[in-house]
C-alpha cells in the first residue's frame, strides 16, 4: 500500500497557527513535512521558521501521524551532523516512532552564508556521506567513541539520548548520481522530479546502486514530492510563478540570493509550470497522474498543495484520494 504525505510547508501563516494539522490527520494522511530553511527559496514567501520547534508542535497537536523534515543539510554549514543526531534523537523520546528525517547537500542560498564558501557538489556530497555515517554512529554507539572523517572530527564522543525508535534517513536526490549515493547510504529514497524522470533515471539508479552495495532495493523505500493544485489552478499558477517557479531552473541551486530567484522565475511559462507541477481541474486526472507513480514503484507520495485553499485540498483528499489508494 502506498503512504500519502503533505508537505505543510507553503500553508504556514503568519502566525504559525498551524490550522491544517489536525486536518490532515483526521483526512487519513500518513506523514506531514516541513522544510528547513534560513532563506526561503523565494523572498515574497518571507516565512522562514526554525523546523525542530515547529515538528514539536506538530507532533503535539496531532496524535500518531508521522513529521518529516524535507530536507535538512548537515554538511557543516548551518548544522554539524552531531546537533542533527541530537535534535531528531531528542523528538523522538518525545513522541516514540513518530519522525523521520530528510537529509540533503543543500543550497547556496542557505548554506554559504554559513560555510563562508559554496563547496563542489562533489565534496557536499562527501560530506553528507560522512554525516550520515556519524549520526548513525551517536544513535547507536553504546560508548564513547573517536570519529576521524576527513571533514568531521569528534573525540570522545558520546550521545546519552538515542532514539527510541528506529529513525529512517530519507536521502534526496534530484539528479541521477545523487541517487546512486543514495542507494548506496541512505535508508529510503526522497525525490522530486517527473514521472519520465523518476522511471526512467532516478529509480533506476537507485535501485542498481543498491544492488551493488548487497541492498535489496525492494526493502528501500522510494518517496516522491509532488507539487501543485487540484483547487484555485488558475490561481496557483500565477503564485507558483511569484514565489517558486524559480526552482524549475537547476542553476538556481547555486544562487544564494532569494530575491533573483524570485525574478528568475517570473520568465517561466504556464506550459513550463504545467510540466512540472501537478496542475488539475479533475481530480480523476489527479489521481490518475498519482497512481503512475505507484505503478512505477513509488511507496510514498508526498504533495506540497500551492493552491490558496488549503482547507478544499486536504477535504479533496479525504473524500476521493485518500480513499483510492488505502482501498
Amino acid at each position: 500500500m502506498v503512504k500519502l504525505g503533505v508537505d505543510a510547508t507553503f500553508w504556514m501563516d503568519d502566525k504559525y497557527e498551524m490550522k491544517f494539522l489536525k486536518l490532515c490527520e483526521k483526512a487519513g494522511f500518513d506523514s506531514i513535512w516541513l522544510g528547513d530553511h534560513f532563506l526561503p527559496w523565494h523572498h515574497s514567501f518571507k516565512h522562514n521558521f526554525f523546523v525542530w520547534p515547529v515538528m514539536a508542535v506538530a507532533a503535539e497537536r496531532t496524535k500518531k501521524i508521522k513529521v518529516g523534515v524535507d530536507v535538512t543539510v548537515p554538511i557543516g554549514g548551518r548544522y554539524h551532523p552531531a546537533i542533527i543526531a541530537q535534535a531528531i534523537a531528542t523528538l523522538d523520546n518525545m513522541y516514540p516512532g513518530r519522525f523521520y528525517l530528510g537529509v540533503g547537500s543543500g543550497e547556496a542560498m542557505n548554506e554559504k552564508r554559513f560555510m563562508g564558501r559554496w563547496p563542489s557538489w562533489m565534496e557536499r556530497m562527501e560530506r553528507l556521506i560522512e554525516a550520515i555515517d556519524l549520526i548513525k554512529k551517536l544513535w547507536t554507539s553504546v560508548d564513547y567513541f573517536d570519529f576521524n572523517g576527513r571533514y568531521f572530527t569528534m573525540q570522545n564522543v558520546y550521545l546519552h539520548l538515542k532514539p527510541k525508535k528506529k529513525i529512517p534517513i530519507y536521502f534526496s536526490a534530484i539528479g541521477e548520481k545523487a541517487a546512486v549515493y543514495a542507494g548506496r547510504y541512505g535508508d529510503r529514497l526522497l525525490t522530486a522530479n517527473t514521472l519520465e524522470v523518476c522511471r526512467d533515471k532516478i529509480f533506476p539508479a537507485f535501485e542498481k546502486a543498491a544492488r551493488e552495495a548487497g541492498r535489496d532495493p525492494k526493502t528501500l523505500e522510494k518517496a516522491v514530492l509532488l507539487e501543485g493544485a487540484i483547487v484555485d489552478t488558475e490561481k496557483t499558477i500565477k503564485r507558483i510563478r511569484k514565489i517558486h517557479a524559480g526552482t524549475t531552473i537547476r542553476e538556481n541551486f547555486n544562487e544564494e540570493d532569494p530575491r533573483k530567484i524570485e525574478e528568475s522565475g517570473q520568465g517561466v511559462s504556464d506550459e513550463v509550470i504545467r510540466k512540472y507541477y501537478m496542475i488539475y481541474d479533475d481530480v480523476d486526472d489527479f489521481i490518475d497522474h498519482l497512481d503512475k507513480f505507484r505503478k512505477i514503484g513509488a511507496q510514498h507520495l508526498i504533495f506540497t498543495d500551492f493552491s490558496t485553499a488549503p482547507e478544499k485540498t486536504i477535504e479533496i483528499f479525504r473524500r476521493k484520494v485518500i480513499p483510492y489508494f488505502k482501498s
